[in-house]
């Protein structure tokens, strides 16, 4: 008598319409209509490591294989046994009777449809993500043990012979079938165990950041019932597939159009993981807004208020938490916490990656310089490198940071990564850094004393401490267009010359011909004149080959002077731009400063196409004029002027001549690198007061 082959249930043919894209909306319905309003709440993180913990194990030695790094990943964020012990005392009942009506159901002939729908009113008191993740630990039992009897047959008796009745060794020696058919299971067991995650992943998204009545978790909360509901009927098509198989021989098995079937259903649920992870990288993304935005105002917020100490701002910029020191000793090379700053004036030196080697080198020797001031204790104050990058992170910026590093004698931020996003904003926002380097300085109670102090280090060195706004007042009424103010310590020699009364000429540009013959003439006139003169020369702003070029030659006549490292002719003209943006920051202009006048006047000179020279004698008898217009004094002394020497003096008697033969037609250029922000709207010219027109530059190269 022939034995009829065992009823199976249908995948998808009853409904077919369902799957093929009809009314959603009415799916929709049906689901809504089981959930109930007062859910029982339970975290499901735990159980859902379990369940994907289930499913890789059972795939260990099997057709699929699951890899040792695999199973590992999984086990290193595995709930413990005793974590889970509660968790499964509230839910074991309701999992183990899903588990027992979906074998029951999947053991006969059924509907998918109506399965999937009683298991919805089983899971009925349960929110959404717990439905899905306790529709998965359902199936899981019943896959699990399914796995572990195959696994086991091999070794264990009792295993060996409950596989015999099932007639599993028979099964498997179709392998291709076998495997075709798992091949599939596999595939939409993952897809089903990743909408999981998503789903979980919306649950535990923060409602401080994020309510349901936003855009994205609106989309997402409409979408999570259908997500659910194509899993949970996945779910039931995969216990029909393993429940086909048990107690049938090799000619029941799978036919093609089942294995197919599976695979259309892992299609959709990949469609809807898809559509999920993106609902929930738009979610992130405003969190993240969110996030950003309130650290940024509490950033904000934290300045506005007086501070006992420098504690609470240093951790808001730097670093806020306390597992690991935030700080770098350039000298030490050891890590430091922020404990070190306590109660000092914190200079935060901001700037990327592309700090010029030459400002660091300046930097370097002024600090060290400082740090060797017998006067001040070293604890006044300490530098702080916040390097300001933006992501990504990759080897490039790494190499640079390291490089970097090992050229600082202070303190450094041990990393960029730990200069939060939100104090990156606060820093552009309202400190207005951009490209150039600023030096932020905070007094011992975290107030900002001075947005950026690097124009004060450059003009004065050490001697603008403490570096704060009332300081470099205090100091610009001190000063005057002096000869001493103009070259500080960029060549000591100069000083040396005063003293011994000497007439000194400075002289600039890129034209070693014309600096040769102005020279010349200049030594000869002087000569005459019998007055001892010297000549150096600074070369031109940004210092390229041309002018490394024109110190050669300079070296080589051994006829006049030269600042012989370049790093010191860009100090010379990094100064005069810093007297010029320390003025125009403390709204002085040209009309009412003479030293704004003087500045910007030697500024347009080094902007132009010609050469330039200034001739002085001691601190404030100067006089300087543009090549064109000085070679024509110096050519004029026996002509107009050389009568007057004797009498008026050298100086005197040359800056009449120039007075007499200046033309009201000029032309000025005026080129400044941006600092910042701080370029005024308005610039009028140094010779005739009318406003300079406006243009903008791009450069990148030093020639």
């Amino acid at each position: 008598m022939a034995v009829a082959a065992p009823r199976k249930l249908s995948l998808i043919k009853p409904d077919r319409q369902l799957f093929a894209g009809g009314d959603e909306n009415a799916l929709t319905k049906q689901v809504l209509a089981t959930h109930s309003e007062e859910p029982l709440e339970f975290p499901v993180t735990p159980l859902l490591s379990l369940v994907e913990q289930i499913f890789l194990r059972a795939k260990l030695n099997t057709l699929q294989g699951t890899t040792r790094a695999q199973l590992e990943a999984i086990e290193d964020k595995s709930p413990s046994p005793t974590d889970l012990l509660d968790l499964l005392d509230f839910v074991s009942f309701t999992i183990n009777r899903v588990s027992n009506e979906i074998q029951y159901k999947c053991s006969g002939a059924g509907d998918p449809h109506t399965v999937t729908m009683e298991v919805f009113n089983l899971l009925s008191s349960w929110p959404w993500d717990a439905k899905v993740v306790l529709a998965l630990a359902a199936f899981a039992i019943n896959y699990g043990e399914f796995w572990l009897l195959v696994q086991q047959s091999s070794t264990d008796l009792l295993a060996k012979d409950i596989s015999l009745l099932k007639k599993l060794p028979e099964i498997f020696e179709r392998v291709d079938i076998v495997k075709q058919k798992f091949e599939a299971l596999d595939k939409l067991i993952k897809s089903l165990v990743d909408v999981a995650k998503c789903i979980v992943d919306f649950k535990m998204l923060p409602p401080h950041y994020i309510t349901p009545d936003t855009p994205e978790m609106k989309s997402a909360t409409t979408l999570i019932p259908t997500a659910i509901y194509w899993t949970i009927r996945s779910i039931v098509a995969c216990a029909a597939q393993n429940a086909g198989l048990i107690g049938v021989g090799h000619e029941y098995l799978a036919s093609a159009s089942e294995t197919w079937e599976l695979s259309s259903l892992a299609h959709k649920i990949d469609n809807i993981r898809k559509h999920l992870e993106q609902l929930l990288l738009a979610c992130h993304h405003y969190i993240n807004e969110k996030m950003h935005h309130e650290a940024y105002m509490n950033l904000v917020r934290l300045f506005e208020i007086p501070h006992i100490d420098n504690n609470k701002i240093l951790r808001a910029l730097i670093y806020s938490k306390d597992d690991k020191p935030p700080l770098l000793d350039g000298l030490s090379k050891e890590k430091a916490t922020l404990e070190v700053l306590r109660k000092k004036n914190v200079l935060l030196l901001i700037s990327d990656l592309d700090l010029s080697i030459v400002e660091l080198s300046m930097l370097d020797q002024i600090y060290r310089e400082s740090r060797q001031n017998k006067t001040r204790s070293e604890s006044d104050y300490e530098v702080v490198w916040m390097p300001i990058v933006e992501s990504p992170w990759t080897e490039d910026k790494q190499v640079k940071f390291e490089a970097l590093l090992g050229l600082m004698p202070w303190y450094s931020v041990a990393h960029p990564s730990l200069i939060e996003s939100a104090v990156i904003k606060y820093v552009r926002q309202v400190w207005n850094f951009i490209k150039k380097p600023l030096l932020v300085v905070l007094d011992p109670q975290g107030k900002v004393v001075n947005t950026n102090a690097v124009h004060m280090l450059w003009i004065w060195g050490s001697l603008a401490y403490p570096f704060t706004s009332a300081r470099e007042e205090s100091l610009w009424k001190e000063e005057t267009w002096r000869l001493e103010l103009l070259v500080d310590s960029v060549e000591p020699l100069i000083f040396q010359w005063m003293e011994a009364g000497k007439y000194i000429c400075i002289l600039g540009g890129e034209d070693l011909a014309w600096i040769r013959g102005f020279s010349a003439k200049a030594l000869g006139v002087a000569k005459d004149a019998g007055i001892n003169l010297e000549i150096l020369y600074v070369g031109k702003s940004n210092p390229g080959e041309k002018i490394k070029k024109n110190i050669a030659g300079i070296l080589a006549d051994k006829m006049i002077r030269t600042l012989v490292d370049p790093t010191l002719i860009w100090f010379f003209w990094v100064r005069l731009e810093s007297m010029w943006y320390s003025k125009t920051q403390r709204g002085n202009t040209i009309e009412d400063d003479p030293v704004m006048q003087e500045t910007m006047t030697m500024l347009s000179f080094d902007s132009g196409d010609q050469g330039w020279a200034l001739f002085c004698k001691g601190s404030t008898d100067i006089l300087r004029a543009k090549a064109e217009t000085i070679t024509n004094v110096v050519d004029g002394y026996e002509e107009r002027w050389k009568v007057h020497v004797k009498e008026e003096g050298f100086i005197p008697a040359m800056t009449k001549d120039l007075q007499d033969i200046h033309t009201p037609e000029h032309c000025n250029r005026l080129i400044l690198p941006s600092s910042n922000g701080t370029i005024p709207e308005k610039v009028v010219c140094s010779e005739c007061g009318s406003a300079m027109e406006k243009f903008i530059m791009y450069r990148c190269c030093n020639d």
